[in-house]
């Protein structure tokens, strides 16, 4: 393993022993398999008074060898229908996104990754964006075009892939 590589690992290794000793309200975390710590399961408990509230999203956390220079990728292995989720899964938000400017000019620098984000920090970030979806730039085109255009339909399908996540826990 490179230099960098297990940096990385005794980075992710302190940051999942400090989960495990001081768990965070929202989530829980741990290794798809114990002998890869740049692979995590993550479990997001959808947050309270939004159309979540109530469900089990699991997603996969998957970390590169020179984290925390670069981000982690994040994507739901749960159903899920969000416009900053993309059909497939992929979680798209701004501090997911590569160091420094953004080449479409969306976004500024400062909403990008930087080195200082943690597992904690990342999936806080999803949590909020379960509560407040960013329609203004979509990865999923058809569930923000519904959320601003048939906010019924999007809750009616919100509420029934909640239900689904609480059959599947």
């Amino acid at each position: 393993m490179s230099s960098q590589g297990s940096q990385a690992s005794l980075l992710l290794s302190k940051q999942l022993r400090d989960l495990m000793k001081s768990p965070v309200d929202g989530f829980s975390a741990g290794l798809v398999d114990d002998n890869n710590i740049f692979k995590w399961s993550v479990t997001i408990i959808g947050p309270a008074d939004t159309l979540y509230d109530g469900g089990y999203f699991n997603a996969i956390m998957s970390f590169p060898a020179n984290y925390p220079n670069s981000p982690p990728s994040v994507k739901f292995i749960s159903e899920m229908w969000h416009p900053n989720v993309y059909p497939d899964g992929r979680v798209c938000i701004s501090i997911l996104h590569a160091p420094g400017d953004d080449p479409n000019g969306y976004e500024l620098a400062s909403e990008r990754w930087t080195p200082v984000h943690t597992v904690e920090s990342i999936v806080l970030s999803i949590i909020s964006m379960l509560s407040s979806p960013n329609d203004e730039s979509p990865a999923n085109i058809e569930a923000a075009k519904q959320w601003r255009e048939m906010k019924e339909e999007f809750k009616k399908k919100v509420r029934r892939i909640v239900r689904k996540s609480q059959e599947m826990f």
